[in-house]
């Protein structure tokens, strides 16, 4: 890995962990508003990592730093712990529980596209193309660095909500199911998908279905949200 690179890793990790960070507290909150007070209780409806941070060290530290030392981006993993029983009493709220997530990570990606736009529109970003939007990679002013931080951060959000949206377990699509699925039918699919065999398969077929969806999507999203008047140029 070259110098450039590794200057680079401060920006990813903060706006990883912090994409992270709105993810899991998202689900806390929405958990609470559905009568689940277990990750409320364990400090997790906050925006400070920390408590996020102690839970999973592993996901939120280790494996993002050495992924990114390793493959020059960031994978990693948080959780917000909640009742089993309420899932079961409540399908349709833990269904809503499990969306917030990847709803949190659409937020923040278009409010990272609505910052380069304003950038762009206000000169902040001088010469900024689409061409050049994929190719930003050098902080070496404040512009530079702060176009640099909004493009990660909006990658990064763009692909964890994908990425949670599989309908397999153990990723929240999974759970969020439960909104289109009668009752008795949804029972059966989360003791089918509890599985730890059908998980380990539902992680690894996300994973090789997102090198099919990442790029059509990313690109599909920018030209909608960063350059709408490119589409259909």
């Amino acid at each position: 890995m070259d110098m450039n690179s590794l200057a680079m890793l401060p920006l990813w990790y903060v706006a990883f962990l912090f994409s992270l960070t709105c993810h899991e507290a998202a689900h806390a909150l929405v958990a609470k508003w559905g009568g689940d007070l277990t990750a409320y209780q364990a400090g997790q409806v906050t925006l400070n990592p920390l408590p996020h941070i102690r839970r999973e060290t592993w996901g939120t530290v280790l494996v993002p730093l050495v992924s990114y030392l390793i493959g020059g981006s960031m994978i990693g993993w948080g959780s917000a712990p909640y009742d089993p029983y309420w899932e079961q009493r409540y399908p349709k709220r833990a269904a809503l529980m499990a969306l917030a997530g990847p709803c949190a990570n659409i937020i923040l990606l278009v409010l990272a596209a609505v910052l380069m736009q304003v950038g762009m529109r206000t000169g902040f970003f001088q010469g900024m193309s689409y061409v050049q939007f994929s190719a930003i990679i050098e902080g070496k002013d404040v512009a530079g660095g702060v176009a640099t931080f909004l493009s990660i951060l909006f990658s990064l959000n763009l692909l964890l909500a994908l990425f949670n949206l599989f309908p397999v377990p153990p990723l929240d699509g999974n759970t969020a199911i439960g909104l289109i699925l009668p009752d008795t039918i949804n029972d059966k699919f989360r003791e089918f998908s509890r599985q730890p065999m059908f998980q380990m398969f539902g992680v690894l077929l996300a994973w090789l279905l997102m090198d099919r969806v990442f790029q059509p999507a990313w690109g599909i999203a920018v030209r909608l949200l960063i350059y709408p008047g490119s589409i259909g140029g």
